[in-house]
């Protein structure tokens, strides 16, 4: 590969409690800190290698909240202390991406941003580089903003979609954005997977730094006289970037990806995401987790099944599970939590993990 441009640069956002994998993720130790599928690498320091690829390591900065700045430097302690934003509270996306952006603009008027979570399964190491290699050569040439998106393989409720519009380049990888859509019902998911106009959202963006700025300011009056520091951030709305500012801008993109894309976000994510069987031209992620012939799956873990099926297990290096009658239950354990629950019932999880809370 050539060397990496001076132009390019990225920010990982990494600052989310990963409240909706508990008891595994917790707030004062969240899922991106974890190695959470058993690859030998937490979730950031994953994040962290694969960029190193492609953008130099002194353009890559990291977002968290300030709580976690110990754990990063500990995860990656190759990350120097001013390439780490410490959010004093946390403002949704829109304030980190300011932040950073201006940050990065004072290094370089021309720079080319990749944004990215922290907390993804990436596969296909080759064709992850290229296309994001390739979208950040088109903002070199464009103004605008590109959502990266992936092929969708069902139809998926808990994600997003963004529906493309005409191409603007010959090899028509890069189309205009018609809308974005978040978490739609089943009948609209099915629908938009059928029609092949949609991509699902991957989270991951890439823009010209001072067009977003220019776009930022422009769409939020919020923005106009108050730029995040640590002296202002508290002050700032809670706002995503997506809402704020994409759905607004003149010159929205999005590119059809062709690496293997998942998002750690729920139990019910994960069960879903293993049992899929990717398309065959897309290499696997080296994860330790398996499922057998009834749906059952087990992350990082080992388990015996008997009568039992759509189950999904997370426990603790060295225990057993042992699971007979049991059908589409989450059975995890962490740091002294045992929680089985309905796979599919978020409101239970939500409702067990207040009640841990209370009893402290």
């Amino acid at each position: 590969m050539t060397k990496p441009s001076e132009k390019y640069f990225c920010l990982i956002l990494a600052g989310g409690t990963g409240s909706r994998l508990w008891p595994a993720s917790r707030e004062n130790f969240p899922k991106q800190f974890m190695d959470f599928e058993g690859t030998g690498r937490t979730l950031i320091q994953q994040t962290y290698d694969r960029f190193t690829r492609f953008i130099r390591p002194e353009n890559i900065y990291v977002s968290t909240h300030h709580s976690y700045t110990a754990i990063l430097q500990e995860q990656l302690p190759q990350l120097p202390r001013e390439q780490i934003l410490e959010e004093p509270v946390r403002r949704g996306t829109l304030a980190p991406v300011t932040w950073a952006t201006t940050v990065i603009l004072r290094r370089c008027p021309e720079a080319c941003i990749v944004l990215s979570p922290s907390d993804q399964v990436i596969y296909g190491d080759d064709l992850f580089d290229n296309d994001l290699l390739y979208a950040l050569r088109a903002m070199e040439d464009h103004n605008g903003v590109i959502t990266m998106g992936v092929h969708p393989t069902r139809p998926e409720i808990a994600y997003g979609y963004v529906q493309m519009g005409e191409s603007i380049e010959e090899e028509q990888r890069i189309h205009r954005v018609k809308t974005f859509t978040e978490k739609p019902d089943q009948h609209f998911a099915q629908l938009f997977m059928d029609s092949g106009e949609f991509l699902w959202n991957t989270g991951l963006f890439v823009f010209g730094a001072h067009y977003m700025l220019h776009n930022i300011i422009k769409h939020v009056p919020e923005y106009q006289d108050v730029y995040p520091s640590l002296a202002t951030y508290a002050v700032l709305p809670n706002l995503s970037m997506e809402h704020a500012v994409l759905e607004h801008t003149g010159h929205s993109y999005v590119q059809k990806c062709r690496f293997g894309w998942a998002d750690l976000g729920s139990w019910q994510g994960i069960a879903t995401d293993a049992l899929y069987t990717p398309r065959t031209n897309t290499p696997q992620p080296p994860t330790d987790i398996k499922t057998d012939g009834r749906g059952n799956v087990t992350v990082h873990s080992e388990a015996l099944f008997d009568n039992a099926s759509g189950n999904i297990v997370r426990l603790p290096s060295g225990h057993m599970a042992a699971i007979s009658g049991l059908d589409n239950f989450v059975v995890t354990e962490e740091k002294g939590v045992l929680m089985i629950c309905p796979k599919d019932d978020a409101a239970a999880m939500r409702r067990l993990q207040t009640l841990a809370h209370l009893e402290g």
